[in-house]
């Protein structure tokens, strides 16, 4: 990681520099990776000697700035810096092999996206917030990402990429939004990834004529939610057949399980309608009465052999908003605090330190033998950080490697 943000360009006056670009973006991601609620507290606490050892021997920060001079500094690192540091530890995942079970199809990844808000206030906002206005002309200010993240049914880690920010830009009236900042994110993903293929998963927003052309154009397979009530054209072409293919098999407490598909059917009726493949999967309970139906469109042809595992994809799309969003909001990385808004980039860029320390953690689950026995041994995740933060005010340790062992 310490190369990582060695790399990045510093546009600033060296001579006039009193601390590197590299120890600002090290101490405000120690800051996240400790899960630590507040930034002013936490350089606070690196006045202790133990805590500014530490800092130096585990993120190979040599000098540490004041809580407004990180921020300041931060606020003018362009974000789309960051983003080779997801594609570089992608990459390493990929050569040590630690992907192939993440493959949904041979040699395809899945990647779920969806949209959260980081940010939202009535008073503190910036040229790139979103803007909402409510009755009596009340305004709110957020600001918000396109998160995209690989996943599988099997797998309980999930593996984020660069997310796209939803931020208005200069001399532009309309508004950004999630629809937009998909189609970017899709351009992003192939160009960091040309060689990887993707099944873009995504919700009922996603199913459309432009996001599906989109994601095609970006060579991607899709699997995308279609809900009956935004598709009365598909549902009425679906109706005018008297039997679907259908599979269906009853588990051991009597409950069904019923899939069915059709393939190339018209996703609307246009004059040119843009054909899809259609399936879907039903819950019906011992008693007969059906509790779940669950429909998508794809590009995968579907059958009996796939129809099982395509649906256990399509609902494993919840795991970006519980292993990924809920993981950042409300388990210890504090995402929606305000650790500063900034006038340019401080806002977008904490979020992504965030999230590039979640994404450590994720690696650490999936990757360190030592890490999972500290998971197993503190029994929650939330118990072992307290005590990582606990050990390093009280000792002084050589690296991370260390202070897990």
């Amino acid at each position: 990681m310490a190369t990582c943000f060695s790399d990045i360009p510093d546009s600033r006056q060296q001579g006039k520099c009193i601390y590197s670009q590299h120890d600002v973006l090290m101490s405000a991601f120690a800051c996240m990776f400790f899960q630590d609620p507040s930034l002013l507290h936490f350089q606070t606490r690196l006045e202790q000697k133990h805590q500014r050892n530490n800092l130096r021997n585990i993120f190979k920060v040599d000098n540490i700035g004041s809580n407004n001079q990180l921020r300041d500094v931060l606020d003018k690192i362009p974000s789309e810096a960051l983003s080779p540091i997801f594609k570089d530890f992608h990459e390493k995942l990929r050569r040590h092999k630690h992907l192939e079970d993440y493959a949904i199809l041979p040699n395809v990844l899945m990647c779920t996206i969806d949209g959260t808000q980081y940010h939202s206030s009535t008073s503190v906002h910036c040229d790139g917030c979103v803007t909402k206005e409510h009755q009596l002309s009340e305004l709110t200010y957020s600001h918000g990402v396109l998160q995209g993240a690989i996943m599988h049914p099997d797998k309980k880690q999930v593996i984020p990429v660069m997310p796209e920010v939803i931020r208005n830009k200069d001399g532009t009236k309309k508004q950004d939004c999630e629809l937009d900042a998909s189609k970017r994110f899709i351009a992003n993903l192939r160009a960091a990834h040309p060689r990887q293929k993707f099944l873009l998963c995504g919700d009922g927003l996603m199913s459309n004529r432009p996001m599906i052309e989109a994601t095609c154009a970006g060579d991607m397979h899709y699997l995308f939610v279609a809900k009956p009530g935004n598709h009365k054209y598909l549902v009425e072409w679906l109706s005018a057949y008297d039997v679907l293919p259908t599979t269906e098999f009853t588990d051991i407490k009597g409950n069904s399980h019923i899939y069915s598909w059709k393939n190339d059917v018209p996703l609307n009726g246009n004059e040119k309608p843009i054909m899809v493949n259609w399936f879907q999967y039903q819950f019906k309970n011992s008693s007969g009465k059906i509790t779940k139906t669950h429909s998508w469109v794809t590009d995968i042809e579907m059958n009996k052999t796939n129809v099982i595992a395509m649906t256990k994809a399509g609902r494993c799309r919840w795991k970006i908003e519980n292993e990924c969003f809920n993981t950042l909001k409300n388990q210890g990385y504090h995402l929606e605090h305000n650790y500063g808004h900034g006038d340019k980039n401080l806002s977008y860029n904490m979020y992504i330190l965030t999230l590039l320390a979640f994404y450590f953690h994720q690696i650490f689950e999936l990757t360190d033998g030592v890490y999972q026995a500290c998971r197993l041994s503190f029994g929650s995740k939330a118990h072992l950080w307290e005590n990582f933060r606990a050990s390093i005010r009280m000792i002084i340790v050589e690296d991370w490697a260390q202070l897990m062992d």
